[in-house]
């Protein structure tokens, strides 16, 4: 069974915020974000981080200005270009990090790209998400993920 996690309703505390835009186009849907307050650890420490999960982002992303608590940079072969949201504008990617994190007690571990400035803390992305089969839930403001998918398999 997967474990959500859920609004608490106590406001930067610990739990998931649940914003809606709502774009003023009679043919467009409400927009929903989920973010958590997930606990990232590194081979130089843990840290509490705001987490937007976002299926839009290709790739999961962390802030520069938070990892100097976590983990040390590895850097990249080429420097990777990728497109942001504004047409026409990329951001140029020469770092990575391999973090774990939890998700309600669940121990996963990914890969992130190190994005100078970034607007948010970290992000998972839709590679995340599908790699560990985590399920957003906007209508009832869960993120859930599935214990048994992050135990390791052994052959």
């Amino acid at each position: 069974m997967p474990r959500p996690a859920r609004n608490t309703g106590k406001g930067g505390g610990e739990g998931t915020f649940l914003f809606r835009t709502f774009i003023h186009n009679k043919n467009a849907k409400p927009m929903s974000v989920l973010k958590l307050r997930l606990l990232f650890v590194g081979s130089k420490g843990e840290k509490h981080l705001y987490t937007l999960f976002d299926s839009g982002a290709n790739l999961s992303c962390i802030a520069k200005e938070q990892l100097e608590e976590l983990e040390v940079p590895i850097h990249l072969g080429r420097v990777r270009k990728l497109a942001t949201a504004s047409e026409g504008h990329y951001i140029e990617i020469s770092e990575r990090v391999t973090l774990d994190f939890y998700i309600n007690d669940v121990l996963l571990s990914d890969e992130f790209l190190v994005v100078p400035n970034l607007s948010e803390e970290a992000i998972i992305g839709a590679a995340t998400l599908q790699k560990w089969r985590i399920r957003l839930n906007f209508e009832d403001d869960l993120v859930e993920v599935d214990p048994k998918v992050a135990k390791l398999q052994l052959v």
